[in-house]
């Protein structure tokens, strides 16, 4: 079922980001975390791919492994930069064979030392979301529809693109190419989200858009956000709460699960399309939000998508 539907049907959305885990033991950590996150039944999960193509086969691995649970139903992230076509279709015909409904469309980076790419490979996000669309009206998925295809969304920014006009014709551009889902980067600042919506909108851009949330848990968590999402801000009041207690770990991560749990009680009232949480393989704070909100079997509750 394509991921709009899902929120045509249930009104929103309530999901969540994993990454393949890059060793033994932390496969096992992870997967003695999964049934925690399968108790609060997400919309869907989706799972995130390496610079170039470099996590590909752990990416594989786990979306096989989630696919085959039966209750967290995955949606891959595919990037398109260092890939050639033939690696992109065949891909998107492993990812069909085995009933994958949704892609994440991405331009993603290319690997260190790398230039990003050659001529005639792919160079951004809606050259891939074209290709999808082309792989999907040739009938070469199982649903009559092909794969749903969902993009990134940058409400504050995106580094490389300074003129914001400029990056919203970008946007326009995926979604002109198929596009039917957006998924944002993470935010602290809802006003800046819903402006940038309204901004969305002014440009003719009218699909589904899921808000990105990441609960703040430690110091060096928000630092490491600082670094992965540039450009995000970070709001004084919310620096000055963590500033309060930065000697102390846990205090630190109860005001960030506060503020990630505001932030979604104020976005779901002012009628978000879906909650995207950005875990880190790490259930707690997700499961604590989840909770506080009541949307642990309200949410995503219907049967998981395929």
């Amino acid at each position: 079922m394509h991921i709009a539907d899902v929120i045509a049907r249930d009104g929103m959305t309530a999901s969540f980001e994993f990454f393949p885990p890059k060793t033994d033991e932390a496969w096992d950590a992870f997967a003695a975390s999964v049934h925690e996150f399968e108790s609060l039944h997400p919309s869907f999960v989706s799972v995130t791919y390496g610079a170039g193509g470099s996590t590909r086969d752990r990416t594989d691995a786990l979306v096989a492994k989630l696919q085959s649970s039966g209750s967290l139903r995955p949606v891959p992230h595919l990037t398109c930069v260092g890939h050639t076509e033939a690696e992109i279709d065949g891909i998107l015909a492993g990812y069909a064979a085995r009933g994958v409904s949704n892609i994440l469309a991405l331009r993603g980076d290319a690997p260190r030392g790398a230039s990003g790419g050659e001529p005639g490979h792919f160079r951004h996000a809606a050259d891939l979301v074209r290709a999808v669309r082309s792989f999907n009206e040739a009938g070469r998925h199982p649903h009559v529809r092909g794969f749903g295809i969902g993009v990134a969304g940058f409400p504050e920014g995106h580094p490389e693109t300074p003129n914001t006009l400029v990056q919203m014709d970008h946007l326009r551009a995926k979604v002109a190419a198929g596009a039917d889902f957006i998924i944002t980067q993470l935010f602290f600042d809802n006003d800046a989200f819903f402006d940038w919506r309204d901004r969305c909108t002014l440009a003719g851009i009218t699909v589904p858009v899921i808000a990105g949330l990441m609960p703040i848990t430690s110091i060096a968590g928000l630092k490491r956000m600082a670094e992965l999402a540039a450009g995000t801000r970070f709001p004084a009041s919310l620096l000055r709460s963590i500033k309060r207690c930065e000697d102390s770990p846990e205090d630190v991560a109860n005001v960030g699960i506060h503020w990630a749990t505001e932030q979604a009680r104020d976005l779901m009232d002012r009628g978000v399309a879906g909650i995207h949480f950005y875990t880190l393989n790490r259930s707690d704070a997700t499961r604590r939000i989840y909770r506080t909100l009541g949307l642990q079997g309200r949410v995503g509750a219907q049967p998981a998508i395929r």
